[in-house]
């Protein structure tokens, strides 16, 4: 099943806000309705098939014949851009000049191999596609020449499992619910669960770094990779021969979040984990959210680590975002909610029970109240909602977008507050005040991430009030000390703060990587790296 066109996931999960939520938006934000919703597919004007006849028959025998080359207008709607708010603003208006001169669907390595070097023969840039749900342009490259969208979803294998190792090699186009799926016909699972996972690939959350809900407990993504297949226009790259080595610098880590830019994954070895006999979720509340933030990092640091665990600040929790399923009533919570926080445990009932018993007593001495299994309960039952929230936000004439980064923990405090405030200051600039709230998800021993989201009235212009916004809100990422990206991603919206990150000698050898991969700047081009 493919993704809905103009916004995020199955058409069917969509819902309109309730009534309390549009009366909210419309009294706190002065939202107004749209007067017409997005276009219909049938009539967006997609540029005329530009594939010459030599490049397509070329294309074809990559891919093993003609049915895996698509020029449909439909198939490259479908393969434009990624799903961040900017890029359904523009979907749903019919803008698709950007959109690919060809999807390809190849089955195999060797059919990826093919298509790279055909397309370098030809003149065509390639974008490797996976589920579609980049939220920074990682599917919008720098447009030198016309690019095929390279769509792994024939891919979908497990490949090899290894039970004395727990490890399974999985192939890149394979969706996280069917790789759950395979690996608990064995009794594992990966344990990987970020907010796209319904949509997103094994091969997307390798070649970006994502990160889960459980990272807590599980890690992230890349801590779970253990070896990486890469197609390139030059040849095969294979690294991992053992969980960890000292044969030189870690090529796995040089693949891992290269978007495409140095090459096509089409294997991922990964460890596995037996499927867990208990989950339990409960909630917490704390009086403000350094108090809560000392808390995490208290778990974070000296245990005992629950495989979840996540805190709202004042304001998402007040608007209730903790549960989108809920949003508007914070139920359980009482008026001043201060600030919510979610644990989870999985594993074997001894294991669970020690760790919730032992967290419970940090967090109470930390100054938490229990709240009860309800609000875990609620959160697990809408973790996946939230984008289908913003499509009806964007639909009731609200603007609503995330950003997110992590830095160590003595620098949170000042990075949520320069990055709240640089929000909150351009958008009310711009006659478009916004609610900005704010969660920490992912924790360490040495720091942790904020994930923002962002809601305000969609103004005059939208996509311009964002564009101003974000690029303040980098820059107050950057100044005080935190990463460009945590785990959306680089693509082309932060490709020029992480070239500060990274350093011009950084950025130098890292070109040089791609131009001993990729000679003739056919992969994703704009992507990561300016061009040259």
């Amino acid at each position: 099943m493919d993704m809905l066109w103009s916004g995020w996931g199955d058409p069917a999960e969509a819902a309109p806000l309730p009534e309390t939520v549009t009366g909210l938006l419309r009294d706190l934000l002065g939202v107004k309705p749209r007067a017409a919703g997005p276009v219909a597919l049938e009539d967006i004007a997609v540029p005329g098939p530009v594939l010459l006849p030599a490049a397509r028959r070329a294309l074809a025998a990559a891919v093993g014949g003609e049915e895996h080359v698509r020029e449909d207008p439909e198939s490259r709607v479908r393969h434009t851009r990624g799903k961040s708010t900017p890029d359904l603003l523009r979907i749903r208006r019919g803008e698709v000049d950007d959109a690919p001169a060809a999807v390809l669907l190849p089955g195999s390595h060797e059919e990826v191999l093919a298509c790279l070097r055909a397309c370098a023969r030809h003149g065509l840039s390639v974008v490797p596609f996976g589920g579609g749900t980049s939220v920074v342009g990682g599917l919008a490259p720098a447009r030198r020449a016309p690019f095929a969208a390279l769509d792994l979803r024939r891919m979908d294998r497990l490949t090899a499992l290894d039970p004395v190792s727990r490890t399974a090699t999985l192939q890149p186009g394979l969706r996280a619910p069917r790789a759950e799926a395979l690996l608990a016909e064995h009794g594992y699972t990966l344990g990987h669960f970020p907010q796209s996972y319904e949509w997103a690939t094994i091969g997307g959350f390798a070649a970006t770094r994502s990160s889960g809900q459980a990272s807590a407990g599980y890690g992230r993504f890349d801590e779970m990779v253990l070896g990486l297949t890469l197609a390139t226009p030059e040849g095969t790259v294979e690294t991992g021969r053992a969980p960890r080595s000292a044969a030189g610098p870690d090529l796995r880590q040089l693949l891992l979040g290269s978007e495409g830019a140095f090459g096509v994954i089409t294997s991922v070895t990964v460890r596995i984990r037996p499927v867990p006999r208990t989950r339990v979720y409960e909630g917490w509340r704390f009086d403000s959210f350094e108090e809560g933030a000392a808390a995490l990092r208290s778990l974070a640091q000296d245990g005992p680590r629950p495989t979840v665990l996540r805190l709202s600040d004042e304001t998402e929790t007040l608007i209730g975002l903790a549960q989108p399923d809920a949003i508007g009533a914070a139920d359980g919570l009482p008026q001043n909610a201060g600030c919510a926080a979610i644990t989870g445990y999985e594993g074997t009932d001894e294991d669970t029970a020690h760790r919730r018993e032992k967290a419970a007593e940090v967090l109470r001495e930390r100054g938490g109240t229990p709240l009860g299994e309800e609000p875990g309960r609620r959160w697990a039952h809408g973790r996946y909602s939230a984008p289908y929230l913003r499509d009806a936000l964007l639909d009731a004439g609200a603007f609503a977008e995330t950003l997110e980064t992590a830095a160590f923990w003595s620098r949170v405090p000042a990075l949520h507050a320069a990055v709240r405030d640089a929000l909150t200051a351009t958008l009310t600039e711009a006659g478009t005040p916004p609610l900005v709230m704010c969660h920490i998800s992912h924790v360490y021993e040495n720091g942790a991430s904020l994930y923002f989201t962002v809601v305000s009235a969609q103004g005059d212009d939208a996509a311009a009030h964002w564009a101003r916004a974000k690029h303040a809100a980098n820059e107050a990422i950057l100044a005080a000390g935190g990463t460009i990206t945590h785990h959306h991603g680089v693509g082309t919206d932060h490709r020029d703060w992480y070239v500060r990150e990274a350093g011009p000698l950084g950025v130098e050898a890292l070109r040089a990587v791609k131009r001993r991969l990729d000679p003739a700047g056919v992969l994703n081009p704009g992507v990561l790296l300016p061009l040259d």
